[in-house]
């Protein structure tokens, strides 16, 4: 958490106040939309809610407080916030007091430019200075460049010919610093924050390709994807085009989707079923889908929940390969090294793929084991549909 805003109805103090932490944590953000819902804030777009107190370690926000703020907006800011390291934090304090802001959407702009400019809290470290200053104006350096710099003599040129402005958190110095305004009050910059495995943009279905857009980083919960798309303009899903900007899928799920053709819920379903495996089981599902061949995000997503059913051998491709992988490393088998001569590798391997009905993917060998064939899996509701069955058996 980079702060905590208290937040109040400038209209009716007497409702009571609401502590909201920022970032909003994913599984806590429907519950303080509603929170803020009782007490008649909280509006999508507008800054309607008045910002009694905020705590935490960016002092310079102080100067927010008794302003109006929007709830999405110091959740932005807060992500963005949460990014910078002690230096670029001197930076967007040092900056935002010297400029004066005070407002969310100004200081949600003044985190893509506060980099800009030099801060200086100790002048009896003119290395330190000049390495900062230097790396600041030049957006880095390599190892053999930062050898061949005399960061001394770059101290003193900065402070022998620039103007320094006094603030608490140091003396800045804009290096002819221009506000860039980033933000417009309602669609903000794409910016992935957290462990999103796909990011899509959204805008309404008449808008031009150069329309200003809004970013979904699935997953999400209902009402966040519902805010965003009050931010972008579109009442319903009906008026939303979609369009794939990144993603963290495994590269076989991507092939398989049509995005064009899928439904943001099916989309975000599948996205929280996949969120919650591991590296190993994301490695897993690619192979899976390579056996499955699922069509929609749908089914991706009964593969993802039943990813236990599926077995991998990683790096083999072919009956041999598998059959010592199988035999020498899974352990199933009592192995002895000085046999090894004697063991038929890929007649056994070969037996494994009749009886498994597996098939060799990129990934390695992949079989299924369920008590369902794999169509009836990638059902809506296969649990229920192995219910059945078993019933009539």
């Amino acid at each position: 958490m980079i702060f905590k805003a208290v937040l109040s109805n400038p209209d009716h103090p007497e409702y009571g106040v609401v502590s909201v932490p920022s970032p909003i944590p994913r599984e806590q953000y429907d519950e303080i939309i509603g929170m803020l819902d009782q007490i008649e804030i909280g509006d999508a777009v507008m800054q309607d809610c008045k910002l009694d107190e905020i705590r935490g370690d960016f002092s310079v926000l102080k100067h927010m407080v008794h302003t109006r703020v929007n709830v999405d907006e110091l959740d932005y800011l807060a992500k963005r916030l949460d990014s910078f390291d002690e230096y670029e934090k001197t930076q967007f304090e040092g900056m935002a007091y010297r400029l004066g802001v005070c407002s969310t959407d100004e200081l949600i702009n003044l985190t893509f430019g506060c980099q800009e400019v030099t801060v200086v809290t100790d002048f009896n470290d003119l290395e330190t200075l000049g390495r900062r200053h230097y790396l600041t104006m030049n957006g880095g350096a390599s190892p053999d460049e930062m050898q061949k710099v005399d960061f001394h003599s770059i101290a003193l040129e900065v402070l022998e010919g620039a103007v320094g402005r006094v603030t608490p958190y140091g003396v800045v110095y804009d290096n002819g610093f221009q506000y860039a305004e980033c933000y417009d009050g309602r669609f903000f910059p794409e910016y992935r924050y957290d462990d999103s495995i796909l990011t899509v943009e959204i805008a309404p279905q008449s808008a031009s390709e150069d329309a200003p857009a809004s970013y979904l980083y699935l997953p999400m919960t209902q009402a966040q994807i519902e805010r965003a798309m009050l931010r972008a303009g579109i009442d319903s899903y009906g008026e939303m085009q979609l369009r794939f900007i990144e993603s963290e899928l495994p590269s076989e799920v991507d092939v398989a989707l049509d995005m064009e053709h899928e439904s943001l819920d099916a989309l975000n379903e599948m996205c929280a079923a996949i969120a919650k495996l591991d590296a190993g089981s994301r490695e897993k599902l690619g192979a899976a889908v390579m056996l499955a061949q699922p069509e929609y995000a749908s089914q991706i997503r009964q593969l993802a929940e039943n990813i236990d059913l599926f077995e991998l051998v990683p790096k083999v491709h072919t009956a041999e390969e598998l059959g010592k992988a199988i035999i020498m490393e899974s352990g199933h088998f009592e192995y002895d090294g000085n046999l090894v001569d004697y063991i038929d590798f890929k007649k056994y391997g070969a037996d494994r793929i009749e009886w498994d009905g597996g098939t060799f993917t990129d990934r390695g060998y992949v079989s299924y084991h369920g008590t369902l064939n794999l169509d009836e899996l990638m059902m809506e509701d296969p649990a229920e549909q192995d219910f059945q069955m078993g019933g009539q058996s």
